[in-house]
């Protein structure tokens, strides 16, 4: 195990390999280890293999030692690696292309909970954010929920204590290594986490807190949720950022509506105003759209001696290697017009056959 953590790090670290690339790489040798063993002239016929990747595998000692420091690291302060192969690396993240290669995780939440809601916002927030994002996790409560932040000052620190105060599991997203918790100010938070729920990010020990991270950490927040709430946020920022990274994983985005000339609600005013996001009011709201007013492990009942149409049976054919289809999939596979695949989708699903899921799929029943 340990032997091939040293490899599965070691290729974060190879120049030219990126989040993409390297699954691809991966995936074409047959795991980590397999790209260091492989001999240059075979790694030269990889598509999108760089000439300055090859120089670094024909010499990775350098690379290695560095992996083997990591891995010692990680043992000393009981960290847990999440490789993208691992079955406990979030499942959300994988459908999105750039999600890392490498998790580093310390906790006890389940990243894969039923119900994961990432909940963002300013650093400068007013007294009106406090409020919504108080109430917000409290009615949380009964959903049976993993809260995700950024373990940032402002919105997600409040998020992260009502969490820990409403005994509701709750991960921090890092943008920077182990070696610290950034803002100081968040130690205690952070280790009160710990104890339901955890900090999680893609830096290995040693990496600052720099600027540059924090729009990569926006995307691990934005794609292990179902769905991301932006409680104030004015026009520019991280909030916006990681708003538009949920919008491009298809992931449902929430927002508070607040007065038109408040700074720190233009953001969310902007997302509403073009359909980037849900109006954000109460929990009802998220409830009705994520399709949570059915209680988790409640069955649903199938109507029973229904027969399916051809075309609908087109569609139900879709799902025959696998349970959760995405719409556009549908769209392409079926050669339905939208309007005609939308209202047999709602006739399945009234019919207790298929279920709707956010970002625009569908599941078996």
């Amino acid at each position: 195990m340990k032997h091939e953590l040293i490899y599965q790090i070691a290729i974060t670290l190879i120049p030219g390999i990126g989040d993409i690339s390297g699954k691809k790489f991966v995936a074409y040798c047959g795991s980590a280890e397999a790209i260091f063993m492989e001999k240059r002239k075979a790694l030269e016929k990889i598509s999108g293999m760089r000439e300055v990747t090859l120089d670094a595998l024909s010499n990775p000692k350098d690379i290695l030692k560095r992996a083997e420091q990591e891995v010692d690291f990680i043992e000393r302060n009981d960290i847990k690696p999440l490789f993208y192969q691992d079955a406990d690396y979030p499942r959300r993240l994988l459908q999105c292309d750039d999600s890392p290669l490498m998790l580093y995780y310390k906790g006890n939440a389940n990243l894969n909970a039923s119900r994961v809601v990432a909940i963002v916002g300013t650093r400068n927030v007013t007294e009106y954010g406090k409020e919504n994002c108080v109430n917000l996790v409290n009615e949380l409560v009964d959903e049976q929920v993993l809260v995700v932040s950024g373990l940032a000052y402002g919105v997600d620190t409040i998020a992260h204590r009502s969490s820990v105060k409403a005994r509701i599991p709750t991960v921090g997203v890092l943008g920077n290594g182990f070696q610290q918790i950034y803002p100081a100010a968040n130690k205690k938070l952070a280790a009160e986490m710990h104890a339901n729920g955890g900090l999680l990010t893609e830096c290995m020990s040693g990496t600052q807190p720099d600027r540059e991270n924090f729009p990569r950490r926006n995307r691990i927040i934005a794609g292990m949720s179902d769905a991301v709430i932006v409680i104030e946020s004015a026009l520019k920022g991280g909030s916006l950022i990681t708003a538009n990274l949920a919008n491009s994983y298809s992931r449902d985005v929430f927002a508070y509506p607040g007065r038109v000339m408040d700074l720190y609600s233009q953001g969310c005013n902007y997302l509403i105003r073009t359909n980037r996001a849900h109006l954000m009011e109460s929990v009802a709201n998220l409830r009705y759209v994520m399709r949570w007013e059915r209680p988790l492990g409640e069955e649903r009942q199938t109507s029973i001696f229904r027969e399916l149409n051809d075309e609908e049976k087109k569609i139900m054919d879709c799902f025959e290697n696998q349970s959760i289809v995405n719409l556009d999939d549908l769209i392409v596979k079926t050669e339905l017009p939208t309007t005609k695949l939308a209202s047999l989708l709602l006739n399945l699903e009234f019919d207790g056959i298929l279920m709707a899921l956010p970002g625009k799929r569908y599941q078996r029943c």
